[in-house]
């Protein structure tokens, strides 16, 4: 193994100062770096936003060689080339959406030494041609991004991983990275194992600036339209949905409401898609609602707000998509709005998917998961954290602690509804759905109930205090606390677990959340009044931050760079605020690095001039 001179820590400082435009590492970045730049290997598990692409870009540049990184999504290497090569960094990729005469061109390249970092994605990398052409010439590291995709364990496997595992025999000697921003302890295990990988870095999966808010659903697209009009008008969000019908239809129900808003998701055309990510990217105050097919590697700093109007189907999905927010570390809000029929809707999901009983069991746990995140009385930082193995205190900053709920004791609507759901089954053998049994509590004349005679049943009619509405919030609770499950068999139909029987007999007391919007009407509103715009905080820098954006807009076009990959939002903000009247001055400011600050600097003083 090649030994890495001891002043490697006080390069990579300058490598971040005058290549990345930053003054100082973050976290425990400097400790993963100088574990790379050692020639040791290791997992490092960093939440959204923390500067995970660092860890592995400053000791590629460090070490003697080229930096290989393997990548999943064509479109995100993409971005990080671009993104790189705006900084004077030697970034190029292989992908099949590039050319011969493109790919003959990177791979000559390659061979003369004149790439600092590749990306490639893992199918191409397993190739012989790929493997034999990168055995041409040195190699500093590897980087293996989004590495929970190695995991089968995980939310977004990918069978293609499994394969990175021979970089290890193949190039003994060079170092691997593996990232993620979601790993719970299986997960991370899995990876470490999969890939032998001995060290692991592990930073807070907490995102502070982030303020979680879950509600029950009532009239969804209202709630939706009086979230973003009260707490985020005229700010950039992403509202995420189930279905590729429900995204055009919100998009075009939030445009009517005069809230600019896109469509995105797999079934559009890809022009058009990419057109719809540009502006998003490009254009301030537009919403993008989404299937998850978006959102990895969209590189947008100001994105205010996080909405799911469907819950998700784990806490990983969940935390990879709310990550998304706030990514410059400024207030932002994870809101989700979500009911009995979305958890039922799930497991229906689940049971007629196409993966076999060790699938679908560890769905159900990851869905069950997110449920009692949903549900829970206590700060719900506390719950996500303690999921990926984190322990934390409650945080202030989420609706549980803001406005906690009141508890109420709902044992006796507890023994009502599973008596209801054992009579159905041990004296008519059968089993029904959720809305059913509330029919039957509520003393429901339908022709179903009719049809199977069961008016005669002895809880017919008993639950006429409560509200459907209510028992739909009741039967929830009990699928969160574990006294009722989903019957797979049965696919949405209701079943008594193993805790049923301590409930039925008295054994057990029954707390309950008390929901805000069954006792008012309406959503709670834990947020506090609507603060500031950039524009009504700093009016003069605003002027002076217009003038730039125009600039860097127009500069991109001349260089054939999208403007963000220039100066993003952030950076040109914070130059408008500062408002440098020399080269020194503007080199102080974070994102400005000196490449940038020999490239565009003086144009930018005479923009500010």
């Amino acid at each position: 193994m090649a030994t890495i001179p001891s002043f490697s820590s006080q390069r990579a400082l300058e490598v971040l100062k005058n290549i990345f435009g930053y003054h100082h590492f973050r976290g425990n970045q400097e400790d993963v770096i100088q574990h790379l730049i050692n020639g040791d290997d290791c997992l490092a598990l960093m939440p959204t936003g923390a500067g995970k692409s660092l860890c592995y870009q400053v000791p590629a540049l460090v070490r003697p060689g080229s930096g290989v990184v393997i990548s999943p999504l064509i479109a995100l290497m993409n971005d990080q080339v671009q993104a790189l090569l705006g900084l004077g960094i030697r970034a190029a990729c292989l992908n099949a959406t590039m050319s011969l005469d493109a790919l003959k061109a990177v791979e000559n390249a390659w061979v003369q030494g004149h790439i600092d970092l590749l990306y490639i994605t893992p199918e191409r990398l397993l190739t012989a041609r790929c493997l034999s052409l990168l055995k041409r010439s040195p190699i500093s590291l590897f980087a293996i991004d989004e590495a929970h995709c190695v995991s089968q364990w995980g939310h977004d496997f990918r069978p293609e991983y499994l394969g990175l595992s021979e970089l290890q025999r193949l190039w003994p000697h060079v170092p691997r990275i593996a990232l993620t921003a979601t790993a719970t302890s299986t997960t991370r295990q899995e990876i470490e194992e999969r890939l032998q990988l001995k060290k692991t870095f592990v930073s807070s999966f907490d995102r502070p600036n982030i303020r979680y808010e879950i509600v029950e659903k009532n009239q969804v697209r209202k709630q939706l339209v009086q979230f973003i009009s009260e707490k985020h008008t005229n700010e950039s969000g992403i509202v995420y949905c189930l279905s590729r019908k429900r995204c055009e239809e919100i998009a075009a129900f939030l445009n009517k409401q005069g809230i600019p808003a896109l469509p995105y998701h797999a079934g559009m055309d890809a022009q058009v898609r990419a057109d719809h990510q540009y502006r998003f990217l490009h254009e301030d105050g537009l919403v993008m609602v989404a299937t998850i097919a978006f959102g990895m590697g969209v590189n947008k700093l100001d994105v205010r707000f996080v909405a799911h109007i469907d819950i998700p189907k784990s806490i990983e999905g969940y935390y990879q998509e709310t990550g998304r927010a706030g990514r410059d570390g400024l207030p932002a809000t994870a809101w989700m709005a979500y009911g009995l029929q979305d958890v039922l809707q799930q497991y229906k999901m689940i049971e007629t998917s196409q993966g076999d009983e060790s699938f679908k069991q560890k769905a159900r746990y990851q869905l069950n998961a997110m449920l009692a995140l949903c549900e829970t009385a206590s700060c719900r930082r506390v719950q996500l954290l303690s999921y990926f193995g984190e322990v934390s205190t409650p945080c202030g900053n989420c609706d549980v602690c803001l406005t906690p709920p009141e508890l109420w004791d709902g044992t006796q609507a507890g023994q009502k509804v599973l008596s209801t759901v054992y009579r159905l089954y041990y004296q008519y053998h059968q089993r029904f759905g959720a809305q059913y049994i509330i029919d039957i509590l509520l003393g429901n004349q339908t022709d179903r109930i009719k049809e199977f005679s069961h008016t005669a049943l002895s809880t017919f009619g008993i639950g006429k205090e409560y509200s459907k509405e209510q028992w739909n919030s009741i039967i929830r609770q009990l699928l969160a606390q574990g006294y009722l499950m989903v019957d797979f068999e049965g696919y949405s139909t209701l079943a008594l677990t193993e805790r049923s029987r301590a409930l039925l007999k008295g054994e057990a007391v029954l707390m309950l959340r008390q929901e805000s919007i069954l006792l008012t009407g309406k959503s709670k509103n834990i947020m506090p009044t609507r603060k500031k715009t950039f524009q009504e905080q700093y009016p003069d820098a605003y002027e002076r931050y217009l003038k730039l954006k125009a600039w860097c807009v127009a500069r991109g076009q001349q260089d054939g760079l999208d403007a963000q990959f220039i100066f993003n939002d952030t950076t040109l903000k914070n130059i408008a605020i500062d408002n440098p009247s020399s080269l020194k001055r503007l080199s102080l400011i974070d994102g400005v690095n000196l490449f940038k600050l020999n490239t565009y600097g003086k144009e930018v003083l005479e923009v500010l001039a």
